[in-house]
């Protein structure tokens, strides 16, 4: 069995809760809209605010999982205030790809509703159209929709059923507070990794597609405590700018994923800038007041792209990295997110590709647009006609209809694409000054590519940048421990970018043949600013930065961060299909400490810990597992979900947590599933959490 076979089975026993774990924060931060006082200039244009209301602020982000792409509809996301009074904050269906929110958080709505204290939500989930990829390791697999299954009537989410309603308590005595001119943050967390059965536990690229089933059973989260460790992103068409000695800004209107337009008001955001933010406007890059001057040059409804953080005491949204024109995925060229797995000459090869036309869309009539059945790999059912609709005419819809790709469509994932770049390419480095060149692109660096598709003479996809540009973005490696000396530690490769060793060809990496980067011995220089852990040999160890340039290693890869799995959260999942327990925990059960016995966790379908990508097996401590708040966490959310009637209470408070759960295990409701996370102690078994969700049987 090969290295993915046994990784895809790792991964997929850690996901199979029967359940979504879907964790709702909303920011304890602020975001100025144009509405409140901020933007201006020439370009300005004016959204009043209504009378006796605030802002309520929208985002999606989500936890990693087996999916190259889970796009969904939200038709629906009602908040309810103390008397009754409903409020719909999403006012058109939206197109979400939640395999894309792993890193990120996506605004998806910022606008004005009346105040008063809110106590719950509840978000429509639509999946008629859904179009879900799973990894395969070769490109993925797109799961029929026949294949999608409503975990509680075991039905498929095909229409007339297709739609999931989750209802949410926020916590008691911590409501959504909307003000009167002020902004209220409320953000969506859909966990992937826990959020989907999927069958078989084994999929690679041998894997039918009608063969492939997802489960989905969702579960509804929430807290009101912000999550400092995503960016949030912020895409829209721009505004207007301001540039003036007390501010430096400029005013989008919301328009998140792939949205090119509509006619409903989704609110506006003003991104601020200062002196180290990154500009890459239509494939050139400008740092601080220069960038804002050329941002200010473009016209009116150019579409713009920012990544930054939340100043929690200040009340804005400042962005590290700007992008606008043609530099934003789906406006004005075609383009490809992707790891780079071969290089020979100018001709890069991109595995694993997210697609996205440069007409953008991939939403028709506020639906996913339907893409091709079967693997990625497999033949296209789309015809020349409805390419070219898709596709706005461009070179794609003439050309493609009778590809062996999947069609041309964003959320289209394409096993391979080859990437032509030339000295005219502009290429850009995310959070890094100083010029770049085609030359600093090589095996392993994860990319966004723009320019323009096409196929070669043997009916490969193909996209032609050698007149665009390329977007070199932060890439993960991760390894175990052989050695360090003079800042350069040598590891043993276990995956890049999150592909496995073998799926690179490193040939020409190197200086030499002699030097081409090797997966058994895989070099990171590691700045001084970067202190290692005192580390032995055999101890998972992981880096997130970029590969070394072209032709030129070692070392094979430049750290920016360093992660020291000795610290890192582990993830717990654990799952009864049968025989659910009623009495699953030792009684009593604690304030500030709930165990579980080896014996209990043993009769469980799935019980696994994930420490980064050490899997382990908490049923072979004998001691079991204890569960204790982790006070040190930032913020700590705790749920409770009832399968059967898609309804969740949730808490900030240990202790009340676990005061409502031994109400709720009356002797005849059974514990389903538990989903932790927090520092995980394998000597003793003892989990510190800053969050955990149990879903019961009733």
């Amino acid at each position: 069995m090969n290295t993915f076979r046994l990784t895809h089975r790792c991964r997929n026993a850690a996901r199979n809760l029967s359940v979504h774990l879907l964790a709702v924060a909303g920011l304890g931060c602020a975001l100025l809209l144009n509405a409140c006082g901020g933007g201006g200039g020439s370009m300005s244009s004016s959204n009043p605010t209504p009378p006796n209301s605030g802002t309520a602020m929208v985002t999606l982000t989500d936890m990693p999982g087996d999916f190259l792409g889970y796009m969904v509809n939200v038709v629906s996301l009602k908040l309810t205030r103390a008397d009754g009074t409903t409020v719909e904050t999403v006012p058109v269906t939206t197109t979400v790809d939640f395999a894309q929110l792993v890193n990120l958080s996506e605004v998806v709505s910022a606008k004005q509703v009346p105040e008063g204290s809110y106590s719950s939500v509840a978000m429509t989930l639509d999946y008629s159209s859904a179009k879900i990829v799973v990894d395969n390791g070769a490109g993925g697999i797109t799961v029929p929709a026949a294949n999608i299954i409503n975990g509680t009537t075991k039905s498929a989410l095909v229409s007339p059923n297709s739609q999931v309603t989750l209802t949410l308590q926020l916590p008691a005595g911590t409501p959504l507070v909307i003000s009167r001119g002020t902004v209220a943050n409320l953000a969506l967390d859909f966990n992937l990794s826990a959020s989907n059965t999927v069958a078989p536990s084994t999929i690679d690229s041998t894997t039918m597609a009608s063969a492939v089933m997802v489960t989905v059973n969702p579960v509804l989260v929430a807290s009101l405590t912000p999550d400092l460790t995503k960016q949030v992103r912020v895409r829209g068409p721009l505004v207007s700018v301001t540039n003036t000695s007390s501010q430096t800004s400029y005013t989008v209107d919301v328009r998140p994923f792939f949205t090119a337009s509509d006619d409903e008001d989704r609110g506006q955001v003003v991104v601020y800038t200062n002196s180290t933010t990154a500009f890459t406007i239509n494939g050139t890059s400008y740092t601080g007041s220069a960038g804002l001057t050329a941002l200010a040059a473009l016209s009116v409804g150019t579409m713009t792209l920012a990544n930054g953080v939340f100043d929690t005491t200040a009340r804005v949204f400042t962005a590290a990295q700007v992008f606008a024109g043609t530099s934003v995925p789906g406006a004005g060229l075609d383009s490809i997110e992707g790891t780079v797995t071969a290089r020979s000459g100018n001709v890069l090869t991109v595995s694993h590709g997210f697609l996205e036309p440069r007409d953008g869309g991939g939403v028709s009539g506020g639906e996913v647009t339907s893409g091709a059945a079967g693997s990625s790999m497999g033949d296209t059912s789309m015809s020349n006609n409805t390419m070219g609709k898709n596709m706005g005419g461009n070179t794609m819809g003439n050309t493609m209809g009778t590809s062996t790709g999947s069609g041309d469509e964003p959320g289209e994932f394409e096993g391979q694409v080859l990437v032509t770049v030339a000295s005219a390419t502009m290429v850009t480095e995310d959070g890094q000054s100083g010029t770049f060149g085609p030359q600093d692109i090589s095996v392993g660096q994860h990319l966004q590519a723009f320019g323009t598709f096409g196929t070669d003479s043997s009916g490969n996809r193909t996209l032609d940048a050698s007149a665009g540009s390329v977007r070199l973005m932060i890439t993960r490696a991760w390894g175990q421990f052989t050695s360090a000396a003079g800042g350069v530690v040598t590891m043993s490769l276990q995956a890049l970018d999150g592909r496995q060793p073998a799926t690179f060809n490193f040939a020409g990496t190197g200086s030499s043949s002699a030097n081409d980067a090797t997966a058994s011995a895989y070099t990171v220089s590691v700045p001084t600013a970067l202190p290692l852990p005192t580390l032995t040999a055999g101890f998972p160890i992981q880096f997130d930065g970029f590969v070394t340039p072209f032709g030129s290693a070692p070392p094979d890869f430049t750290a920016v961060t360093l992660v020291n799995f000795a610290t890192a959260n582990a993830r717990l999942h654990l799952e009864w299909e049968q025989s659910a327990p009623t009495a699953p925990f030792v009684a009593p059960l604690g304030a500030t400490n709930v165990m579980m016995t080896q014996a209990m966790l043993q009769s469980a379908t799935e019980h696994v810990i994930w420490i980064g990508p050490v899997r382990e097996d908490p049923a072979s401590v004998t001691s079991g597992i204890s569960f204790v708040p982790n006070t040190a966490a930032s913020s700590m959310i705790f749920a409770i979900g009832h399968r059967m009637s898609w309804t969740f209470q949730v808490y900030t408070s240990f202790s009340d947590f676990i005061t409502a759960l031994a109400g709720d295990l009356n002797g005849t409701t059974a514990l389903q599933a538990v989903g932790a996370e927090g520092p995980y102690d394998l000597s003793t078994g003892v989990m510190t959490v800053n969050f955990m969700a149990v879903v019961l049987s009733d």
